[in-house]
């Protein structure tokens, strides 16, 4: 199980993998928030299991490995209005955006080749509510074609949210739905897409 600050910075961390081999053979890479996801789940009361996406996704590479990535809170969608809006209010404090930030080694990304495919681990900071969180996991990357590369989780992963930041929020979410339990490990899957700049 990967252990990790929050549940937003499980959710941001995947781009960071997405940018890390993106860049082989483009100057600057963007993400296509069409064509790419974030889901991560939660179990209430024990048995009853739900699916939630977070759906603006933006962010660049540059040539020089810079990644420069934000993921828009208030596009979390849970399948129920008046749920969707507390997660912006009371989980996410109406913060806008939660960013992440990294510098990669462009020379070994250049190596991947169009239709080839890596399990790589990937770092980064994540900036969110004023607190800067250092980020790590592992993620499959392929590049589909000269310009646009894939990437998704290796696997699922399980994040613990006991300790963190968010588990008072998780708290009076429960309080509020009038609900026996919410389970503090949520599970999280991404499918990402970088297209080439040109």
């Amino acid at each position: 199980m990967i252990k990790l600050k929050s549940i937003a910075a499980a959710i941001t961390l995947s781009l960071l993998a997405g940018a890390s081999f993106a860049g082989g053979h483009a100057e600057s890479w963007t993400v296509d928030t069409e064509l790419s996801a974030v889901s991560f789940g939660s179990v209430k009361n024990d048995y009853t299991g739900e699916s939630h996406t977070i759906s603006d996704v933006t962010g660049t590479v540059d040539a020089n490995g810079v990644v420069s990535i934000t993921l828009g809170l208030a596009s979390v969608e849970t399948m129920i209005d008046i749920r969707n809006e507390r997660m912006r209010e009371i989980v996410f404090a109406n913060a806008p955006t939660a960013t992440i930030s990294a510098q990669l080694d462009m020379a070994e990304i250049s190596a991947l080749a169009s239709g080839d495919a890596k399990t790589v681990e990937t770092s980064g900071t994540l900036s969110l509510l004023g607190t800067d969180t250092d980020l790590d996991a592992s993620f499959f990357v392929m590049r589909l074609s000269e310009d646009q590369v894939l990437v998704t989780t290796n696997g699922m992963m399980m994040l613990s949210i006991e300790d963190t930041a968010f588990n008072a929020s998780i708290d009076k979410m429960q309080e509020l739905a009038s609900l026996d339990s919410i389970t503090r490990v949520s599970p999280v899957t991404m499918r990402l897409l970088f297209k080439a700049d040109h």
